[in-house]
């Protein structure tokens, strides 16, 4: 009796055996790999398409208006599926904008549509905020309004990192590339550690022959070098961090408005793009 118990186990074990060999485990690169993984250069990324079915992947990624008695916000036509219309006195409030605090150089790319703003109020674009500094931002761009010299050609165009600011106005040379004229245009900034410049492009191109005050970095006399976003918290688009109901010491003026026109596909990297790498941007519309 023993010998037949023995024998149905054998014959069991080999069957399982045999099973377990008919299922072998793919190998180890047949599976989708992310174009972006975790602590690649894409630090935040908002698509605004509005286009998907995962009510989710809205939620996080883009802008619909699903809860029209809460949010101010309206979806239009982008440049890829849907963009966002910005709203008077609000802005999207993120938690964080992920580890893009760890950049020590970075990119900035998004599409911007708007018209010239008036009334002597300028439209905040986006902000970093951080308890480093008084106005508790480490990084925030603005378009200024047309007493301040803004047309449909030629834009005021103020952005600040670190507390230093770099001011596109009729002193320095203005913004060219017609941003304001209520059509979609590509918009990228550049800051490169190693030779601590700025680099702007409109429209897939970089400007050139630009006043030095709109591109180098310093600290005094010396070249500022990697930058470090530290103590910062949350990540506002389309406005000031007062829209997005950001106290902590930040002023609240009325002259801060938030972005009333359109935002598509805003992109955060932690490197330096390259000519070539922002003109792939631009022309695939990304």
């Amino acid at each position: 009796m023993k010998k037949i118990t023995m024998s149905l186990l054998v014959l069991g074990a080999i069957a399982l055996f045999s099973g377990c060999q008919k299922n072998t485990r793919p190998a180890l690169g047949d599976y989708p790999k992310d174009a972006n993984p975790p602590g690649g250069p894409l630090k935040f990324y908002v698509a605004m398409d509005g286009s998907t079915a995962d009510n989710l992947r809205n939620a996080v990624d883009s802008i619909k208006a699903n809860f029209p008695a809460s949010n101010p916000f309206t979806t239009i036509d982008g440049v890829t599926g849907k963009g966002l219309q910005g709203a008077d006195q609000a802005a999207l409030k993120y938690v964080a904008a992920n580890d893009f605090s760890t950049a020590t150089s970075f990119t900035i790319s998004f599409w911007e549509k708007n018209g010239v703003p008036s009334g002597g109020n300028p439209q905040f674009l986006f902000s970093l905020p951080s308890h480093d500094y008084w106005h508790q931002s480490a990084m925030f761009a603005l378009v200024d309004h047309d007493g301040a010299g803004s047309t449909t050609s030629m834009a005021t165009f103020k952005f600040a990192v670190q507390d230093h600011w770099f001011e596109f106005t009729p002193a320095n040379g203005q913004l060219p590339g017609n941003i304001l004229n209520g059509q979609w245009h590509h918009m990228v900034i550049v800051y490169d550690e190693t030779t601590s410049k700025m680099t702007y492009y409109i429209d897939g191109q970089k400007l050139t022959g630009l006043n030095p005050v709109l591109t180098d970095f310093k600290d005094g006399a010396n070249p500022h070098g990697p930058v470090h976003f530290t103590n910062t918290y949350n990540f506002v688009l389309g406005g000031w961090n007062k829209h997005a109901n950001l106290g902590n010491g930040a002023p609240t003026d009325g002259w801060i408005q938030s972005w009333q026109g359109g935002l598509d596909q805003f992109r955060l990297y932690g490197k330096a793009l390259n000519e070539t790498e922002v003109l792939a941007l631009y022309n695939s519309r990304l």
